[in-house]
């Protein structure tokens, strides 16, 4: 066989099954697949003395075509027992979250328009209500992450002035993103005050010589310092800068509303207590312990949020429809005292113990296999370093571990578990009781 004999796109566009890829995916795509295919062969050629078939070609350019459009962003079933699992997209949303994205979303919404008067509104009103009302700060500001909330603010208050910050906060978290260059970005000077280990309340005290525009607290959400250490308390840093007339500013990071001890963990410093504490303007996430869509929200003095608002950087990072939409749903929880039973992070958090054995044990009995043990889950999401909760897991013994998680991830939807003790472990703390019948049938397959 020769190159004669491979048939034009011309033909291979009369197949019925190519007529069909037309509607499903467009003319321009399919015949780029197409041609992608035969010019392969031509390219192989006479290296790879093979001609393919018409057969063999279509199934090829069907391979293409799948996955050119195949998406990447993709629902999956965590079981590693990590409940605001960073990779995994942090905090799944609540049904009313979901519900009010989906309304706002398919048609058009008041996201910059004002029913009352009839003109132009602003979005940056939508979920103020509800943040000032749940925090008791005067005012609030959403934008699209806490590192924009936090540069937005230094954009606003200090540019080319210094900023007070303690050395033993000068954090780290995912991703790359380092305070210091969140602050150089902002054309904020800082002012690096105490070592790393510890810190006076005297050091804040002589760093008003520099004549600072305001002092930051950023919150070591994601890991911790022990031994010997010191450091003041925000109240007495809110002291200071108070007394000099500064702001005080808390970067709180997760942004918790609810006191995590309660449900056997570390306290979590809330977003009440650092508002109560002096912080004039506290920055946290939507998508960590808060348990909405990612987002950055600011609240605190009125006057200082103005600024904030009315800052050229705001319209850059600000939240989108979607975002403000899932937001004012998964506040609307924490208003309505719900928010442990309709929040997925708080429910997973707080479910009782033997619950989550019994769904472990559920699962064994359907699979007909497996052991249930004792377990611990995480906190995850840069948040209560160190902190777990007990869980109960289903342990099965597979020959390869490793091939049998590589196997749960080509699943549909992928399941994503862990290994322990040499054993494939499913954690039922994090899967969703509406993915339960999905994670039985990949786990069937892959037995």
């Amino acid at each position: 066989m020769n190159l004669r004999s491979l048939p034009s796109v011309d033909l291979l566009l009369q197949d019925a099954a190519v007529q069909e890829w037309v509607v499903e995916y467009g003319r321009r795509l399919t015949l780029e697949a197409l041609r992608a295919v035969l010019e392969e062969v031509r390219a192989s050629f006479p290296k790879e003395s093979h001609i393919p078939d018409q057969g063999e070609l279509l199934q090829r350019a069907a391979l293409r075509l799948q996955a050119w459009t195949q998406p990447t962003l993709l629902p999956v079933i965590n079981a590693t027992g990590v409940i605001l699992h960073t990779n995994l997209g942090r905090a799944p949303l609540s049904p009313s979250a979901m519900r009010a994205t989906a309304e706002v979303g398919q048609g058009y919404s008041t996201l910059e328009f004002d029913l009352e008067k009839g003109r132009r509104g602003s979005r940056l009103l939508h979920a103020e209500a509800l943040l000032t009302r749940i925090t008791g700060a005067q005012a609030a500001v959403v934008v699209n992450n806490n590192a924009a909330a936090v540069l937005l603010a230094l954009s606003a208050l200090a540019r080319r002035r210094g900023v007070v910050i303690a050395r033993s906060q000068l954090v780290e978290i995912g991703g790359g993103f380092r305070v210091p260059d969140v602050m150089k970005q902002s054309g904020a000077r800082r002012l690096e005050v105490g070592t790393t280990n510890r810190v006076h309340l005297s050091d804040y005290e002589a760093a008003l010589e520099e004549k600072p525009a305001l002092f930051l607290r950023a919150h070591r959400s994601n890991f911790r310092i022990l031994g010997f250490t010191s450091e003041p308390t925000l109240a007495e840093v809110a002291e200071v800068a108070h007394a000099a007339g500064l702001p005080l500013m808390d970067d709180l990071g997760s942004g918790s509303l609810l006191d995590t001890a309660r449900y056997g963990l570390g306290h979590e410093p809330t977003v009440q207590e650092s508002l109560a504490q002096g912080a004039d303007l506290v920055c946290f996430s939507g998508d960590k312990l808060l348990g909405g869509p990612q987002a950055g929200i600011v609240v605190g003095r009125a006057d200082l949020v103005a600024k904030l608002k009315k800052h050229p950087l705001a319209r850059a990072v600000r939240a989108d429809k979607l975002c403000l939409a899932a937001l004012s749903a998964t506040l609307l929880h924490y208003l309505k005292d719900e928010a442990e039973s309709a929040i997925p992070i708080w429910r997973m958090i707080a479910a009782p113990l033997d619950e989550i054995q019994a769904r472990a044990r559920r699962w064994a009995a359907t699979l007909g296999r497996g052991e249930v043990i004792a377990g611990e889950s995480t906190v995850g999401g840069g948040s209560l370093p160190g902190e777990t909760l007990p869980t109960w897991l289903l342990a099965l013994e597979i020959a390869s571990p490793d091939r049998a998680l590589a196997r749960l991830r080509q699943a549909h939807p992928p399941v994503i578990a862990r290994v322990q003790e040499e054993r494939v472990a499913l954690d039922a703390r994090t899967v969703l009781e509406e993915q339960e019948e999905a994670l039985l049938a990949a786990l069937r397959d892959c037995l």
